[in-house]
């Protein structure tokens, strides 16, 4: 008993010291925050589905008085009557202390006791941070019985606590045991501190999730332990009676006052939810989801929102909000996904797809290719020639130009570049590296000349449609000492 008020003062802290802020997604500076759905006992009102009952066919049981040669007090356990049923939904109905109801399995006369053991399922809709699970009996404690839970609907039942008075023997773990810092904290211990006989009735039983885990006071940066609460359903497994050894002489007395019966089963936790809501609710499905803030979305708000895939998704922390950020596409699209690679090259992991208006990139944030930018900041497309083209697909961003090669090699060491209806002009071999060919329209000139563009020259000639540019070479400026028309 004083260990079950040290666990529920425990609680009833971590309780108090999570409320007040933990209400609002955002704090007074709209800034985001860590919120938290109200701490409830998840299992109230929720049905439990138990592997044996009594009361089909009716039949008697005997209360336990613990002293040898006094008469039990006898009754009926029958389905049928409303007066006399025991079911499981006495086990999360409100529990009323002047007018106890409990569930109750058959008797050892109907061959309840180990190896055959007794499931009561108990499935909480959603999954929940789980601080701890309560029994009270209304009999004495069992000698043997397990806690297990599952951490998704679909998934494996996973042990969560044993108490026995046979550890060994009955779950082949260490009496007592406890969890060392660096060894596994998802391990199930076993202990024997519940599994007296006494008291005969309203014994409770307490597991702490957290409790001798040593990572329990970092939580926040324990996904072990943050897997380690999480349960969307809870199993208690009843393996052994508890008895004063009497019930070798198959006394039918004696076997009628031996059954399992609990009065309560609680489940204290809050709806999960990761940091990103305040709260539950049903959905147009009536199934119970996390009202998601923080641009997050999922039952759990597990995953972030279309388009807010800047970072990775984390959990909200008491430092952190860890809120979904926007994609940075320029308006461009509405459309984008997290690049682990991109994010970790910059910082920033939105990638844009599906750019508009002729752009590309992972921001949608240059033209795409065979297209530039004008003047007006729209990208447009190039309308080169390609002939001569060295690359069908690299066109300048800022000008427009494709890479191009010297036609051919004249004996003279010269090589010839000739646009489209254009005229011809000799550029020397050591210069034809990296000529660039473009079919706008140009000023007046026909011998190449320094550009805007460092390093750059320009050549234009005079061609039927017009002035037109013949390109820009880069080069040293005494490349182009014996540049002329032709």
């Amino acid at each position: 008993m004083h260990r079950f008020i040290r666990v529920l003062t425990t609680l009833t802290c971590l309780v108090a010291c999570s409320n007040g802020a933990m209400d609002e997604c955002t704090d007074d500076s709209n800034r985001p925050q860590r919120c938290m759905p109200e701490f409830v006992n998840a299992a109230f009102n929720v049905t439990v589905v138990a592997t044996n009952t009594c009361g089909s066919p009716p039949e008697e049981y005997c209360v336990q008085t613990g002293v040898t040669g006094v008469t039990k007090s006898c009754h009926i356990c029958d389905a049928r009557d409303p007066r006399q049923h025991h079911s499981a939904v006495y086990l999360t109905d409100y529990n009323n202390q002047a007018d106890t109801t409990w569930w109750q399995s058959q008797t050892m006369l109907a061959g309840i006791q180990y190896p055959n053991s007794i499931n009561l399922t108990l499935h909480l809709g959603k999954s929940f941070d789980i601080t701890y699970v309560r029994l009270k009996f209304h009999t004495s404690r069992p000698e043997s019985f397990a806690i297990y839970k599952r951490t998704r609907e679909d998934g494996p039942w996973q042990p969560y606590q044993y108490y026995s008075g046979s550890c060994d023997k009955t779950y082949q773990k260490q009496n007592r045991g406890f969890i060392r810092t660096g060894e596994d904290e998802q391990q199930a211990l076993c202990t024997d501190e519940f599994s007296d006989i006494s008291p005969l009735t309203g014994g409770n039983v307490a597991f702490s999730t957290l409790e001798g885990r040593p990572s329990a006071y970092n939580f926040d940066s324990s996904p072990v332990l943050q897997e380690w609460v999480t349960a969307t359903d809870i199993r208690v497994t009843l393996n052994r009676l508890n008895t004063f050894g009497d019930e070798v002489f198959n006394d039918p007395k004696v076997l009628k006052s031996y059954y399992y019966a609990i009065s309560d089963f609680a489940v204290g936790g809050r709806c999960k939810c990761n940091g990103h809501a305040s709260d539950c609710v049903k959905n147009s499905q009536s199934r119970l989801v996390c009202r998601c803030k923080h641009n997050t979305e999922g039952d759990d708000c597990g995953v972030c929102k279309p388009f807010y895939n800047d970072r990775p998704w984390r959990r909200a922390t008491a430092l952190n909000a860890n809120e979904c950020l926007p994609c940075s596409c320029n308006g461009k699209t509405s459309e984008c996904y997290f690049d682990s690679e991109l994010y970790r090259a910059t910082g920033h992991g939105g990638h844009c797809r599906n750019c508009a208006d002729n752009t590309d990139g992972p921001n949608c944030e240059r033209c795409l290719d065979n297209y530039y930018r004008d003047n007006t900041n729209r990208c447009q497309p190039c309308s080169c020639s390609p002939v001569g083209s060295v690359s069908a697909s690299v066109c300048s961003a800022s000008r427009g130009w494709w890479e191009t090669s010297a036609i051919a090699a004249s004996p003279d060491t010269t090589a010839s570049l000739k646009p489209a209806a254009g005229r011809v002009l000799a550029v020397p071999l050591a210069a034809r590296r990296s000529v660039m060919c473009s079919q706008g329209a140009a000023s007046a000139r026909t011998t190449w000349r320094a550009s805007a563009v460092t390093g750059w020259y320009e050549g234009r000639a005079e061609t039927a449609h017009g002035l037109k540019s013949l390109g820009y070479l880069h080069s040293r400026p005494e490349a182009f000492s014996h540049v002329a028309p032709t």
